[in-house]
């Protein structure tokens, strides 16, 4: 026993009491926020250790960026995998979490040029200009493009370019997908799937009458999708393929949204600041209109996974990282100052907590 612990090295543990020697892992999987730089020339993400603000990496996403007007241009999968939109080239980066940092994987290309990803049902979904694609997957791996499905305003036809706005999952068998149409209400188009598959005739439906511009969305594991309208300053609830109610958001312009246990947090583009919101499966709650400010400029983006969340703004050729933790209660606090992301419009964040396996 006295030779194997001299042998023993600094990265190893020793069992006294049954003699058996436990390696020990290497540095503790931390949280990363992930960000797009969305540059129209030479797209790239960024790595950010959300403890500690430091930058990890810059990858290049092998494409273009460009993307404007949307949201969930990037997303992340059980924080392992992630997906960044190239608009300009039609193409979608993915990549894979490697220790405390990512790898680029592969890119798939789209039918359209592509706004906003989703991840479910064992597939990647991406809503494109004109077009959602589904992908199938095996586990992390994203492998062929599987169905098709041409996206519809309620009125009829095609969507005009910078319509769409966001792609999600409902359920096994819907997805949804909001499109702009100003001045008109807009539309949300809820696709059906099989298999995961995209498959079938698209069903358009109108937002409610004096509503302006579905946006963001997150969905509750009833079904029900918390959806802002944005231009109309009012936040909705959609649930078996219709609207069930609107309430008035309190706030500018609530764009972007997430979601972790009860609560959404809403992004507000005109008013700078975070909301709380709690949907029932037939109201909807604002919890505190100002769960949060922002010192920069307008928002862009936000993602939040496991009382940590991330929010991107634009002001004066400048993108800020805002990070904030949250309790239990949905309770915010700023973490540290906002961080100088060196781009001006980046677009896109996702908060990547370490997997259940990695944590443990």
């Amino acid at each position: 026993m006295s030779r194997l612990i001299r042998v023993c090295t600094a990265a190893a543990v020793l069992a006294l009491a049954t003699g058996v020697v436990i390696l020990q892992a290497g540095p503790r999987p931390v949280t990363l926020a992930v960000i797009m730089t969305n540059d129209p020339a030479s797209n790239q993400i960024q790595v950010y250790d959300v403890s500690t603000h430091v930058l990890l990496q810059t990858l290049s996403t092998h494409g273009k960026g460009g993307v404007g007007g949307n949201a969930r241009g990037v997303r992340q999968y059980n924080g392992e995998l992630f997906a960044a939109v190239n608009n300009g080239s039609s193409t979608v980066a993915l990549y894979k979490r490697n220790g405390n940092g990512l790898k680029f994987d592969k890119l798939v290309t789209t039918t359209s040029a592509p706004v906003s990803v989703d991840f479910g049902n064992d597939h990647l979904y991406v809503a494109g200009a004109t077009t959602v694609d589904s992908f199938a997957m095996h586990q992390n791996n994203v492998t062929w493009l599987d169905g098709t499905t041409w996206l519809e305003l309620a009125g009829g036809g095609v969507p005009p370019a910078g319509s769409t706005a966001q792609v999600g999952v409902v359920n096994p068998r819907r997805l949804l997908v909001t499109l702009k149409a100003d001045p008109e209400p807009g539309t949300v188009d809820v696709l059906p799937l099989r298999d995961g598959a995209l498959t079938g005739a698209v069903s358009a439906v109108s937002a409610p009458a004096g509503t302006m511009t579905p946006f963001g969305f997150s969905v509750y594991p009833d079904g029900t999708a918390l959806i802002t309208l944005a231009h109309s300053n009012q936040d909705g609830l959609f649930r078996n393929g219709a609207f069930t109610t609107v309430i008035d958001a309190g706030q500018g312009a609530p764009c972007w949204t997430t979601r972790d246990g009860k609560y959404v947090f809403t992004a507000n583009a005109g008013s700078k600041t975070i909301s709380r919101l709690v949907g029932t499966g037939t109201h909807v709650f604002v919890d505190s209109q100002v769960a949060a400010t922002t010192t920069g400029g307008g928002l862009a983006d936000l993602d939040a996974a496991k009382g940590d969340l991330g929010v991107i703004d634009h002001a004066s050729g400048h993108s800020h990282l805002s990070l904030f933790t949250y309790n239990a209660f949905g309770e915010l606090s700023a973490s540290g100052p906002p961080i100088d992301l060196g781009v001006a419009n980046a677009n896109g964040v996702a908060i990547m907590a370490p997997s259940d396996q990695d944590a443990d």
